[in-house]
């Protein structure tokens, strides 16, 4: 799409800007860039550049700045990024000994914190969520205790709040055939099953059923917190987010309801490698000013989750993605020797 000059252009004026943080004019392009070319010339490479929306002229500055478009064919096509030392990777190495996948995990988190100087964000593996099996317990007319039996062992109870009243004898019916079809499988599974054999099982027992297997699900996903955040403050003292308080609050508000969060985290986890989600061209990243750089990790072979860093599209990516990168390995290789 660009050439050769117009890349070279584009790459320096993003390096200038992640370097300084004020917008590029045609003069720093004329000295940074290596290229011998008029400031007329330059001039008219920038205005191509706006027109295809990879640059942006602020209003109060005869400068420009990249746009998240911008962003995104710089890392993807502009960006060399250089592999972290032996010394740095063993420092790294050094700080993830943790004698527990959780500590492990707020190791990380606290790791990506401060070597990149923003906010470091692990998602934790999520439980399997299966059981052994059920039991209903009739409290009243229309509550039931529900108890539920992990693989480990680990009981969970819940109390249901049902639209009629159940006999003891329905109860036990219930759980029987919950036990019988259903033990072992993950809710996904169990979903699907109820959906196809709903229309042979009485009415009366499948709302009692659907009320179940949510409420076991829940029980079992939310008890581990689903991601580990270190750092968030930092990034109160980067300019391109706190000189807006509205940002700042919308900022917070990602780090205190994590639901977006782990949505975000979640989609990365199906990928290979280090990826970018960049604030404006992404709609899993709220912010126009944010970017992400996440990977996901593994343990024994398997992906269970997924870390990074959150930070402005102004960030030294060539710095954060190494970082990023050596840390999802060595804690997988790390959780892999724990189990």
């Amino acid at each position: 799409m660009l050439d050769s000059r117009a890349q070279t252009l584009l790459k320096t004026l993003i390096e200038r800007y992640i370097a300084d943080g004020t917008p590029v004019g045609s003069r720093t392009l004329s000295r940074y860039s290596g290229l011998d070319l008029s400031p007329a010339t330059i001039r008219n490479v920038m205005a191509d550049l706006e027109e295809l929306g990879l640059i942006a002229s602020p209003h109060t500055s005869a400068g420009r700045v990249p746009t998240p478009r911008g962003y995104r064919l710089f890392v993807d096509t502009l960006l060399t990024v250089e592999p972290l030392q032996g010394e740095q990777t063993r420092a790294i190495q050094g700080r993830l000994q943790a004698d527990e996948p959780q500590r492990l995990l707020s190791a990380a988190a606290s790791l990506l914190s401060n070597l990149s100087h923003f906010a470091g964000v692990v998602m934790t593996p999520r439980r399997a969520s299966l059981f052994r099996q059920v039991e209903f317990l009739r409290l009243s007319d229309r509550r039931i205790l529900l108890i539920i039996v992990t693989p480990e062992g680990d009981v969970q109870n819940r109390i249901l709040s049902t639209e009629r009243d159940y006999t003891p004898s329905q109860l036990v019916e219930a759980a029987n055939y919950i036990n019988a079809h259903f033990a072992g499988l993950d809710f996904e599974k169990i979903r699907a099953h109820l959906q196809s054999e709903l229309a042979s099982l009485r009415d009366d027992i499948t709302a009692l059923m659907h009320k179940a297997v949510e409420a076991s699900n829940r029980a079992l996903t939310e008890e581990a917190d689903p991601v580990v955040i270190s750092g968030e403050r930092n990034l109160v003292g980067v300019a391109d987010l706190s000189d807006n308080m509205d940002r700042l609050r919308r900022l917070f508000d990602l780090f205190d309801q994590k639901t977006s969060l782990v949505q975000l985290l979640d989609a990365s986890s199906r990928a290979q490698g280090v990826q970018i989600f960049i604030g404006g061209e992404s709609e899993l990243v709220p912010m126009d000013q944010i970017s992400v750089v996440v990977a996901p990790y593994e343990s024994d072979g398997r992906i269970v989750g997924t870390l990074g860093v959150i930070g402005p599209t102004r960030m030294a990516y060539e710095r954060v993605i190494p970082i990023v990168d050596i840390t999802a390995r060595l804690v997988s290789s790390a959780l892999s020797h724990h189990g």
